[in-house]
Parts: structure tokens; sequence; C-alpha cells
């Protein structure tokens, strides 16, 4: 009997040690979209399957309108104003409260979720960085596969590290800008939710008179979350270096209007599908690696 005792001790302990080990090492499958989005199936309160762009500039889960229609396990608990985004002031949201999530092998309880207009083509919403919140991110565009750990991966010997500006949860990579003999260092939001190369903020751009440096191919209306709209000018930037990655022929968009209203330079999934990602929460770190998505023709908008 003892012995029977001690066996089964021996499988519940193991069997404890693999649900430990796959709640720190998460393995999530993705798809790279062709608006350079990553989508991530997931389960909504256990009913509702959901594709959601993981998206590095924002925090809360937020789904559309469209989505929300057609769900059968969601309840809102009432509306709050003054929601700030990117492109606009303050906006107002319907909320819902106390939402389970699966992701990958991970379930998430006690989430809140906000809805909004748009989310990247052919996903229901997105979720950001506080669902992994102290942990390290390594993205694989090669593999489309997102892995989650508490400790950084042990082969990052080929992969350049930089230290990330942090403001209001949002993280800033240094980068510099080459056109003629000209290269100027800028700081540009992370940004996976903008499917484009580069968008420069109006002040940079009006400093060194970009319009008339580069090469101006069209014009573009862009919509945050919830519908606002900035003007933009497309045009192309000879090189983008960071650190010892250089990247040729880069698109790049001009914010036009509304002067002084949008105060950051971004940077879009078409220019970070190009590197293998590594992300660490916690040290506020990044480390790159150029992959063979680097060669591709951008894309098209």
């Amino acid at each position: 009997m003892l012995h029977l005792k001690l066996h089964l001790f021996i499988a519940l302990f193991a069997l404890a040690g693999i649900a430990t080990s796959q709640a720190q090492n998460l393995r999530i499958p993705f798809q790279l979209t062709a608006h350079n989005n990553i989508a991530v199936q997931t389960i909504l309160n256990e009913i509702d399957t959901l594709h959601l762009m993981f998206h590095t500039a924002a925090s809360d889960v937020t789904l559309t309108e469209d989505a929300t229609k057609k769900l059968k396990s969601l309840r809102f608990n009432g509306t709050t104003d003054g929601i700030k985004s990117w492109g606009g002031a303050a906006n107002t949201a319907r909320y819902s409260a106390n939402n389970s999530l699966r992701i990958g092998g991970m379930l998430l309880s006690g989430i809140e979720i906000w809805e909004n207009k748009f989310s990247g083509p052919n996903t229901d919403g997105k979720f950001g960085l506080d669902l992994f919140k102290g942990q390290c991110i390594q993205l694989d565009f090669e593999q489309k596969i997102m892995l989650v750990s508490p400790a950084l991966p042990k082969k990052l010997k080929k992969y350049q590290q930089f230290k990330l500006t942090i403001e209001d949860d949002l993280m800033f990579l240094a980068a510099s800008c080459e056109f003629g003999d000209t290269a100027i260092t800028h700081t540009f939001l992370i940004h996976s939710g903008y499917s484009g190369g580069l968008l420069l903020d109006d002040q940079f751009a009006n400093e060194n008179q970009l319009g008339e440096k580069l090469t101006i191919i069209g014009e573009k209306d862009l919509k945050d979350s919830y519908g606002n709209v900035i003007k933009t000018k497309k045009a192309i930037l000879p090189g983008l270096s960071i650190g010892n990655n250089t990247l040729s022929n880069v698109p790049v968009g001009f914010f036009e209007g509304a002067i002084g209203r949008q105060k950051m330079s971004i940077m879009g999934g078409d220019i970070l599908k190009r590197f293998q990602i590594v992300i660490d929460t916690k040290n506020g770190d990044i480390y790159l690696k150029g992959n063979k998505l680097r060669k591709e023709q951008y894309t098209k908008e």
C-alpha cells in the first residue's frame, strides 16, 4: 500500500511540474496577416472564438463593435468617457468586467474588455503587453510563434541588445534616419498595430524639411481605433539603421494638419516583422536579430 501511495505521489508531483512549466513557458502560434499584424486565436469566456491582434502599443483587451454584436458570452457593465487614443484627445467606450480569455495554454480570468471601432483587418480586437507583465516575449516571425517565459532565452548571441524608453507603458526605440549625407537619430513608438513602415511626427518632419528632401509618392488617411483621422503624405526614406541593422528604401508617412497634436513617431509592422524580437518587459530591454523577411518587398498601401 505504501509502495502504491509513493508511486501516486510521484505521478502527481510530475503532473504538477508539467503544469507549472506550461504556465511559465507559453507557446502561442500566430498568423502574420497581409497587413503585417500579429493575429492570435483566442477563446472568450470558454465560448466565443476570437482572432485578436497582439498590439505592442496597447494595454487593455479591446473588441470592435462589429465583433461584440456576434458574441454570445459578453455582457457590458457600462460606459466610460475620456479614454485617450494616439489619434485623438478623448473617446467614449463600453466596458465589460470579469471575463476570461484563453490564449494558447494560458487561461486569464477577471479580464476587463473595452469596445472600440477598429482593429487590424480581419481581427476582432486586440490585446497588449499588460497580459505578460514581468515576462520575456519572443516574436519569431519565421516560425510565426510567440514565446512567453519568465527568463530570457539562452540563445541571444546573434541578437543586439537595446535599452527601451518607457513612457506611460509605451515602448520607444531609437533608430537612425538616413537621407543624402545626413543621419538623424530619432525615437519611435514600437507599434505592431500599424501595418506600415514608419510614421514621422510633424515636428520632426518640419524641422528637417523632409517634405523637400524625400520623394513623395502619395497621400493617405490614417485612422486610430476610435475613427480619428490624420492625413499623411507617403514618401521613401533611403535608409533606416537600428544598431548594426540597416534597411533600405523604407516607406514613411508624414503627419499633415493638426500640427502638434501627434507628438510621436511610429515604427510599424512592416519594419518589425523583419526582425526576430525578444522583449524583456521586466528590465525594459529589447533584443533584435535580422531574419529571412528582411529582403521582402514593403507592403503597398
